[in-house]
């Protein structure tokens, strides 16, 4: 509702009907299962999510990416469920989510499906959710080998503002080597897109800081950003580059999930 009822009072939007999940209380779940791994109910706002002892015990990156969204009040408000379906490419969750290898689960009337987070975005304001059969009722984040992961954004103002770009981070270190890594960039593409590039450069190798300025500017060319008031296309490609290499020492040096 944060997004559909302002698009409403705007006139872009006119449902002959509005139909309420709130009541449906099994959607507002946060679970761990050791085989599964952390599920979310789709309803759970984004305060939940980062208040929650389980998401910060598990996957602690997720608990402060929910926290970088928007102000308390869209928080205490807004679902997990309803940042994705909106499918906006500066929204917050989706480059953790993908950086971790989330899925999400799609009911029908006869059966459901799940879909990987890296895959359901098809465009702006579009995703794979077939909207007159489906709902998205949780979001699953698999069991990680992964030893460090994070989230980190640069906005406009300090608090409540739209991503200009994010990156995510997660990545399997051995010792000084960086055995396995997903970066994930927000704000930059139609789309959160994988900077599978800058994946390869890093994998198998020790990381330096030359090495991670690498990953950095091979990250730029996994981008096609557009200029808008919040920025200009060259002036995205530069935070990608930095915070790239300023998200990948945090995940490889902080040493949680």
């Amino acid at each position: 509702g944060t997004d559909i009822l302002v698009k409403m009072k705007s006139g872009l939007l006119a449902p002959s009907a509005l139909v309420s999940l709130k009541n449906l209380h099994e959607l507002r779940r946060i679970r761990w299962d050791a085989d599964r791994g952390l599920a979310i109910g789709a309803l759970a706002t984004h305060n939940e999510i980062c208040n929650s002892a389980v998401v910060q015990e598990h996957f602690l990156s997720l608990s402060e990416a929910a926290h970088k969204l928007a102000n308390n009040q869209i928080r205490n408000r807004g679902t997990i469920g309803g940042n994705l379906v909106n499918a906006i490419p500066s929204a917050d969750l989706p480059p953790i989510l993908i950086a971790l290898g989330a899925y999400v689960t799609l009911a029908g009337p006869n059966s459901s499906r799940t879909v990987p987070v890296e895959s359901f975005f098809t465009g702006v304001s579009r995703c794979a959710l077939e909207p007159e059969r489906e709902i998205l009722t949780e979001v699953v984040i698999p069991p990680q080998k992964t030893t460090g992961s994070t989230y980190i954004k640069f906005g406009l103002r300090r608090s409540g503002a739209l991503a200009v770009v994010g990156v995510a981070a997660a990545v399997t270190m051995d010792g000084n080597v960086v055995r396995d890594v997903r970066i994930c960039l927000g704000a930059v593409y139609k789309v959160p897109t994988r900077a599978i590039q800058a994946e390869q450069v890093l994998i198998g190798k020790t990381w330096t800081n030359d090495l991670l300025e690498q990953a950095g500017r091979t990250a730029v060319g996994c981008c096609l950003p557009i200029s808008d008031i919040r920025g200009s296309a060259e002036y995205r490609r530069d935070l990608v580059r930095i915070f790239t290499r300023r998200a990948l020492k945090r995940a490889i040096t902080q040493g949680h999930v």
